[in-house]
């Protein structure tokens, strides 16, 4: 290259760097898909950090092939036009987050999402039970069905991969009642540990044709899984429907929630027990019993503490 060529590059790139400054502040930017270097340089100008000129010059003689990617970046006190050229073309991107807990039902699932600002547009409730609980991340300006989508494939996934591994214990034999029985499994312990007794008990009970009266699915019909927030009426237990355990033999017509892997994971391979009965024990988990006498003492022990603490008159 000519020696006076190289002088006018370093001339230029001399002016450039004085006229356009570094980013005075920190700042967040959306760059929409399909926007030129010139939107970008004027998004950047309405946002206060570096004029739209500068940025323009700074893609035109110094900028490599690449294109600048969409989506919320970043932008740190200091960077100057060239260094937010080359953020824009490496895709790095802000990665926002929202989270499913293990349990959730749709309609919560459905009301987190639609509170989100930064994502875009109408969704329906997904199915029940069709989302996999779990942290997802998301970009500002991002649609929800988008995300939904990402949700109900992860959840695809990993039903195929612990489907493959299932035993012959398993009292399921198709996804509906999979996910049906696992979710009952999640919404009646919080204990990691029970997981796989809990779906033995339930496993043990839907084999000698026994209720399983579950209070999960007494609520679900009434809140779509939300909390009640109080007692359970006498009429909503004898109450007769497509979810009430205690009012029909065998499973649900349906998932009452949204399973995590492992309770997934414990109706597919159920611990081999011979319980058929439990009862909260005070502290988050229970206590199994093989036999209704049993039972019915630990169920007299727990209402003792709850007397103990006041619930109970």
């Amino acid at each position: 290259m000519h020696p006076f060529r190289w002088l006018t590059i370093a001339i230029l790139a001399l002016l450039l760097a004085a006229c356009s400054g570094g980013a005075p502040k920190d700042a967040e930017v959306v760059i929409p898909a399909g926007a030129s270097i010139a939107k970008a340089g004027q998004i950047l100008e309405d946002a206060g950090i570096v004029s739209a000129s500068s940025f323009r010059n700074e893609a035109r003689f110094f900028g490599g092939d690449d294109p600048i990617k969409p989506g919320e970046y970043k932008i740190e006190k200091g960077m100057d036009a060239g260094d937010i050229l080359k953020l824009f073309q490496s895709g790095k991107t802000i990665q926002r987050l929202v989270m499913i807990p293990e349990g959730m039902p749709s309609i919560m699932v459905w009301e987190r999402l639609m509170a989100e600002k930064r994502l875009k547009g109408e969704i329906p409730v997904p199915a029940e039970g069709s989302i996999l609980p779990d942290s997802y991340a998301f970009t500002t300006g991002e649609s929800r069905a988008a995300v939904v989508k990402r949700m109900q494939a992860a959840m695809d996934k990993a039903f195929a991969e612990l489907w493959a591994k299932r035993t012959p214990r398993t009292a399921v034999k198709n996804r509906n009642e999979a996910l049906t029985l696992a979710s009952i499994v999640e919404k009646e312990t919080g204990v990691p540990a029970e997981r796989r007794t809990v779906a033995g008990v339930y496993t043990n009970r839907l084999a000698v044709g026994m209720r399983l009266q579950a209070d999960p699915t007494i609520i679900y019909p009434i809140t779509r899984g939300k909390p009640l927030g109080r007692r359970i009426l006498r009429s909503e237990i004898q109450a007769v429907n497509g979810y009430n355990t205690y009012s029909m033999a065998g499973l649900p017509q349906g998932p009452i929630a949204n399973p995590g892997k492992a309770s997934i994971a414990a109706v597919l391979d159920p611990e081999a027990n011979d319980y058929l009965f439990f009862v909260a024990k005070g502290d988050g988990g229970h206590i199994f019993a093989r036999t209704l006498s049993e039972h019915n003492a630990n169920v007299q022990k727990w209402y003792a503490l709850r007397r103990e603490r006041g619930e109970m008159e």
